[in-house]
């Protein structure tokens, strides 16, 4: 499915009225995992922006131990303070990287804004090298307005 296909399921999820916001994340994940072959893990992180900290939030792939990121440590860490995406085409060249597991090649995340605050971010790893395009970075900035009205 292409990632214009995608969006109006994207919105479709955001808009339903029996769901949680978390079910709604979760199954934004699913979505995003089923139908964008390279995407391995998906899943959205949040700001304590007093403690500067990321908290995991919905996710779908393999488990994870990182369920707390330091603002500044690793690729989401660092989104947390630049305000900006962040495309690693290959993982094992960055220096500040946080290991989730050695079939991750490259990841991808995209900050999530409310009312100009960065109060997350949805994170992508894909277990293919450099798979991540221009294209990526501006559809999931959609999802993450669509996102946004969730708050």
């Amino acid at each position: 499915m292409t990632f214009e296909e995608l969006k109006p399921i994207v919105s479709s999820i955001i808009e339903k009225e029996n769901a949680t916001r978390d079910e709604k994340l979760k199954e934004i994940c699913q979505l995003l995992s089923d139908n964008v072959s390279y995407y391995d893990w998906v899943g959205f992180y949040f700001a304590n922006h007093e403690a500067r900290t990321l908290h995991l939030g919905p996710y779908v792939g393999a488990e994870t131990d990182h369920t707390v990121i330091p603002f500044g440590k690793g690729i989401c860490g660092q989104v947390a303070e630049s305000n900006t995406n962040f495309v690693v085409p290959d993982v094992k060249a960055q220096d500040n990287y946080i290991a989730c597991s050695f079939t991750v090649k490259s990841e991808i995340v995209v900050p999530l804004f409310v009312n100009g605050i960065n109060i997350g971010q949805i994170d992508i790893d894909s277990h293919i090298i450099d798979p991540f395009t221009e294209e990526d970075e501006r559809f999931l900035e959609f999802v993450n307005e669509q996102v946004s009205k969730l708050f």
